[in-house]
């Protein structure tokens, strides 16, 4: 493949499958455009889908921007069983009966994580610790301390109650973890929760219905996945409407 001529800077929308890490993505992105200057704007778990805004060329330099924004989740979450990870990648903790619940009690549970609250980041995390990322020091079997973040929940609505699955969407400030979230609703509940399933569908006011899919980039001609590159002034436009 020949390096193309014009190096694309802004932002690329894209829509993360299941299995892959963000990093992953960046790659690919790199290999089939050629571009050596790629970024991503909140990292997304492997088990997770969705909205991945990457920042390419002189994008990279409005990441922390981007970043900022709120997002918007749809997830399902399975109660019954905590997990180290507080997703279901990891080692199931402990188990209990998930008693009879319905929304009028499951409605309370969520309504306590609404609005302005602490969230204790998942040791599982890319935060790091004397400079090691939490999720290093996991591995090893190592518990630290973590300072607990303040966070907000701006709306959320609990879609469907198919115990022991309940799906929901949230919309969150930066720094949120679904994760610990679905982790905290099943503490408050007493039967423990784990995330079980999560898509990111929006980024600010990007929205994952303009992305651009994995299969897409592997496949497609790399001038027409260039061409879905959202300009500096569209992407300024956007943010600014």
């Amino acid at each position: 493949m020949q390096q193309s001529s014009v190096t694309p800077d802004g932002v690329l929308l894209v829509d993360k499958a299941a299995g892959m890490t963000s990093h992953d993505v960046v790659a690919l992105v790199r290999r089939r455009l050629q571009i050596r200057k790629v970024g991503h704007c909140g990292t997304l778990d492997p088990i997770a889908t969705g909205l991945l805004l990457l920042t390419l060329g002189r994008g990279t330099k409005i990441q922390d921007l981007l970043m900022a924004e709120d997002k918007e989740y749809s997830g399902t979450m399975m109660f019954g069983a905590t997990t180290s990870t507080q997703d279901r990648e990891g080692e199931i903790i402990e188990q209990r009966e998930v008693p009879a619940l319905d929304e009028k009690k499951i409605r309370p549970a969520f309504e306590k994580f609404r609005g302005d609250f602490y969230q204790t980041p998942p040791m599982v995390s890319a935060i790091k610790h004397s400079g090691v990322p939490l999720y290093k020091l996991a591995r090893q079997g190592k518990t630290v301390e973590r300072e607990p973040r303040l966070v907000h929940v701006y709306r959320y609505s609990i879609d469907r109650i198919a115990l022991p699955k309940v799906d929901f969407t949230v919309v969150c400030s930066k720094g949120f973890y679904v994760r610990t979230y679905a982790h905290d609703i099943g503490a408050e509940l007493g039967c423990g929760a784990h995330l079980y399933s999560l898509r990111r569908v929006k980024s600010g006011r990007f929205d994952v219905a303009n992305a651009v899919s994995v299969d897409q980039i592997k496949n497609g001609d790399p001038s027409e996945i260039a061409a879905r590159v959202l300009s500096l002034p569209q992407v300024s436009r956007m943010r600014g409407a």
